[in-house]
């Protein structure tokens, strides 16, 4: 069904029906109980928290012995903000959060070549939306501790880290 159709099926609805119909999605699917559930109570600051303890829990597990180190988690989540409307300064902090978990936990292990390529996705995506969204002022802080630990580090792909940050200079 079209946008078009929709909006004519809904206008001929009566109001009754049309609650019915909303509750009803609201019953059966998930989704649309968390969107409405986030549209009238949006207790941001509780849905960052439970995020940012997931992420950590990819690096640093508390109950099983093996970190699994995975980007896709915190790339999930973040889609899920995006997707729910959160506020674009708590993306941008659970994006680099994202990165500076994984600095951490890199400190402490030996790493794949794999996952700097994905803290390089990762790092860009973040200075893509941050300077999208203005809020570069905001985290030039983090973002140079970021890319400083990576050069410390002597990170893979260096180069490329320092061709994202001259995308915002």
């Amino acid at each position: 069904m079209s946008k078009r159709a929709l909006k004519k099926y809904l206008a001929e609805l009566p109001k009754k029906d049309l609650e019915e119909q909303m509750m009803d999605l609201y019953t059966r699917f998930p989704v649309v109980k968390e969107y409405y559930d986030f549209v009238f109570n949006p207790k941001e600051e509780k849905l960052l928290q439970q995020a940012k303890a997931k992420i950590s829990n990819e690096y640093f597990p508390l109950k099983r012995r093996r970190a699994k180190a995975r980007r896709s988690t915190a790339q999930k989540l973040i889609k899920h903000f995006i997707k729910l409307g959160v506020d674009t300064h708590l993306i941008a902090d659970l994006m680099l959060y994202n990165i500076e978990i994984a600095q951490t936990f890199e400190g402490d292990k030996n790493v794949a070549d794999s996952f700097y390529k994905s803290m390089l996705n990762s790092f860009t995506e973040a200075i893509q939306y941050i300077s999208l969204n203005g809020l570069l002022a905001d985290f030039k802080e983090r973002i140079a501790k970021i890319y400083t630990i990576s050069q410390e580090r002597k990170w893979l792909y260096l180069e490329e880290f320092s061709k994202v940050l001259d995308i915002i200079d």
